[in-house]
């Protein structure tokens, strides 16, 4: 085969932290690699040496044979390379069209040709199924509509060599497969694509070859076909992982209630008359396409947005005040959907994201004034317990891996022990083994008599620890099933909009559990 990428001996450092150590590796014409590793292991550093973001210490890259100049980015894509980023890097303030555009048409062009462009994109978003308003401003998007707009960007450029970082992180997993079956046609054209994924699942249907980092260093490197899911998950974190699963629980009290509630969208659709409840000790599991109101749900409950209409209760008693101060006050907690742009102030150090939604609490203030030893103290100690690695207590948080962020998020909302806990897309990004630790704490959670708002759009992790689902669709929710009435197939329906099972299901659970309370 024709070889059209190799890195040889890439070296990268981050003062003492070693984040890549004489890592090696290739990618043929028409291949597809599946690069894995723990959170942290230096997947994405590697990658953002390769497109000119990163500086290596030591090694090259070769393009067809040719080194790329380090550091550049522009002379990557000039070379055929392009890069679908985890984190984006996208002009809030532009429209889809725009950003896509960006960089694509000479300076000296007097007239940029919007209509070519728009019909370009339009068809590629029909042939890839990756929907998007071209008209639309980005900063008005969801994340998951976002992550589409990085995915056309890279496609528009034309890439022979396209790197994709976590690229179906925020697409359903229809989407997921619609996405591999198209790059795998276009592999067989000829694109050489290298992904980074956690989903396991993908790996094994889409790649040809798999290469494991651990601790910045290739530990394996191993032909697909020659693999399973356990071997990988064991290559990934060096040990054997096992998801756990809650127990049955009788739920309690109604901790939260939400009655007709009615927003215009935020970073999605607006919601239209939402109504559902929560019980101590039970997980209510919301899935849907991104971009249905899943967003604006979860910022609605956390107190980010006060509702236009409708009611909602804590307790019995509805909340005073829509705020997040007054949310956390009423024991609500948060793991924010976008853990950049909600879950953390990336110039602060790691200690002051810690303490930053419990300050008012006696442990960390006095009279006014932060009592920063008790604060670095408390992060340390989190820093240990929820295994963040390559974060100091004073080093600043923005420096993190996105899976190491969601671990400290994580650490946060859950050592502020709240009631009632929404988490959004909890494990998005994070390796098997973290998965299964976060798993195992929310379950944890649950079992202390909590109750927790599951949004996700990983249908395997709603069905693994929900005890209810709902689907949302055009802001709209659904009628609750039980778990156990629960597969991919109904599943799938409840987020197209058919409800009519769902209803009749809903229904006979509720008949039930008042028979049983009587």
């Amino acid at each position: 085969m024709t070889r059209v990428l190799e890195l040889d001996g890439i070296t990268k450092r981050f003062g003492s932290t070693l984040a890549n150590d004489d890592v090696s590796l290739h990618l043929d014409r028409g291949e597809v690699v599946a690069l894995l590793g723990e959170n942290g292991a230096g997947k994405t550093t590697l990658m953002s040496i390769l497109f000119g973001h990163y500086t290596a210490d030591a090694g090259e890259v070769r393009v067809d044979g040719q080194a790329l100049p380090s550091g550049r980015s522009r002379a990557a894509i000039q070379a055929g390379v392009g890069m679908v980023h985890q984190h984006f890097a996208l002009a809030a303030n532009l429209t889809v069209l725009e950003n896509i555009m960006t960089g694509t048409e000479p300076l000296w062009r007097l007239r940029s040709d919007r209509a070519s462009a728009r019909r370009r994109l339009t068809a590629l978003a029909e042939r890839f199924g990756l929907p998007v308003d071209p008209d639309a401003r980005v900063s008005d998007l969801s994340v998951g509509e976002r992550q589409r707009v990085e995915i056309l960007k890279a496609l528009y450029n034309e890439a022979r060599i396209l790197i994709l970082d976590e690229p179906t992180a925020v697409l359903t997993t229809q989407q997921a497969e619609g996405l591999f079956a198209t790059l795998r046609e276009m592999a067989a054209k000829g694109l050489s694509i290298i992904f980074i994924s956690h989903k396991l699942n993908e790996v094994m249907s889409a790649s040809d070859r798999v290469v494991v980092l651990r601790g910045g260093r290739v530990v394996a490197e191993r032909a697909t076909r020659d693999v399973t899911k356990g071997d990988l998950a064991e290559l990934m974190v060096g040990r054997a992982v096992v998801r756990p699963k809650p127990s049955p629980l009788r739920p309690g009290a109604v901790l939260l209630e939400a009655s007709d509630l009615h927003l215009s969208g935020k970073g999605g659709a607006p919601l239209q008359g939402l109504n559902f409840h929560l019980r101590a000790s039970e997980t209510l599991g919301i899935i849907g396409v991104s971009g249905n109101g899943q967003t604006t749900l979860a910022g609605v409950v956390s107190g980010l947005y006060p509702p236009e209409s409708g009611t909602l209760r804590v307790r019995g008693d509805p909340l005073r005040r829509h705020d997040v101060a007054h949310a956390i006050a009423a024991g609500i907690g948060r793991i924010p959907e976008d853990r950049h742009a909600e879950g953390v102030l990336g110039d602060m150090a790691t200690w002051e994201n810690v303490v930053l939604e419990r300050l008012w609490s006696p442990e960390f203030s006095r009279r006014g004034i932060v009592r920063r030893k008790a604060a670095r103290e408390a992060t340390a100690r989190l820093l240990t317990d929820y295994d963040v690695r390559g974060a100091r207590v004073d080093s600043r948080v923005g420096l993190l891996s996105g899976g190491n962020m969601q671990k400290l998020i994580l650490g946060r909302v859950l050592e502020a022990t709240p009631s009632i806990l929404v988490a959004a897309q909890p494990s998005r990004g994070l390796d098997e083994g973290a998965i299964a630790d976060v798993h195992r704490r929310l379950i944890e959670v649950r079992a202390r008599g909590a109750g927790i708002l599951l949004i996700s759009e990983d249908l395997d992790e709603v069905m693994a620890l929900s005890d209810r689902i709902c689907a949302i669709v055009g802001g709209r929710l659904s009628p609750a099933i039980p778990v156990a009435h629960a597969d991919a197939r109904r599943l799938g329906l409840m987020m197209a909009g058919d409800w009519g099972a769902a209803t009749d299901i809903a229904d006979n659970a509720a008949r039930q559990e008042t028979s049983d309370a009587l």
